[in-house]
């Protein structure tokens, strides 16, 4: 290749890994095709909320949905639009699977998502070859991961870097400490936040052994930060299940 690589590094970037929680058990007792509406389904949904909210959709990973703010396009805010976005996909989700236990089976009620979210440098670009990919690079990237992986279903969990963005941007209102540090492959010890979603915010009990032990994030400690370190039935037609169907079923964005 004698052209010069497709890539740049984008300093303030928010990267959000999110996995379904008991895929693995789920997916061993169901039909390929079943497998395969379960994850077209929810993450066409998530691509439409993406859509609605400017988040760069990386790519999907087997049951991960991988996402990113703050590029190609910067913006100050990519901590505030991934945190939206993050409680919307953790909402949505949950109606999704709730509508699809009618054709899947029982128990696809009782996936769940995990959520984990990082800020801090990338380096993104075009990876070239026989089938060109754009993908992401760097400590941000692997500490997302990190963040995800040592998370819990159906919550979102932030590192200290996002939580600082986001206390910054007025929404100290979100956050809930997480009383012990996690330990990440790595990384070591990690303080991290959880992200209140709606159905917390609206009092609805989130089942966790940790809940009752989270305390508000404390703003005074706060600053910027760029360590490089179901409810309801609905009438969705599954066989069909389009983007435009899927955006009827959301509701405002605000």
């Amino acid at each position: 290749m004698d052209s010069k690589p497709i890539a740049d590094l984008f300093l303030d970037a928010t990267v959000l890994f999110a996995d379904i929680s008991g895929f693995t058990a789920w997916s061993s007792v169901r039909e390929p095709s079943q497998v395969f509406t379960l994850l077209e389904t929810v993450f066409r949904a998530f691509d439409v909320l993406a859509k609605r909210r400017k988040v760069f959709k990386v790519e999907t990973v087997g049951d991960c949905y991988v996402a990113v703010t703050g590029l190609p396009e910067p913006t100050k805010a990519h901590a505030s639009v991934m945190a939206s976005f993050a409680r919307e996909c953790v909402e949505k989700f949950g109606q999704l699977v709730g509508v699809l236990e009618t054709t899947l089976g029982p128990d696809t009620g009782d996936l769940g998502i995990r959520v984990g979210i990082h800020s801090g440098p990338v380096t993104a670009g075009v990876l070239r070859g026989d089938k060109s990919r754009f993908q992401l690079f760097g400590d941000t990237v692997n500490t997302a991961s990190r963040v995800e992986s040592t998370g819990q279903r159906n919550r979102i969990h932030l590192s200290e870097e996002t939580a600082d963005l986001l206390v910054a941007a007025g929404k100290s209102h979100w956050l809930r400490s997480r009383e012990q540090m996690v330990t990440a492959k790595g990384k070591g010890k990690l303080q991290t936040y959880w992200l209140m979603t709606k159905q917390e915010e609206d009092g609805v009990t989130i089942t966790s052994s940790s809940r009752s032990a989270d305390k508000p994030h404390k703003a005074a400690s706060c600053v910027f930060t760029t360590s490089p370190s179901v409810a309801s039935k609905t009438s969705l037609d599954l066989s069909s299940n389009s983007l435009e169907e899927i955006e009827m079923l959301l509701p405002p964005k605000t």
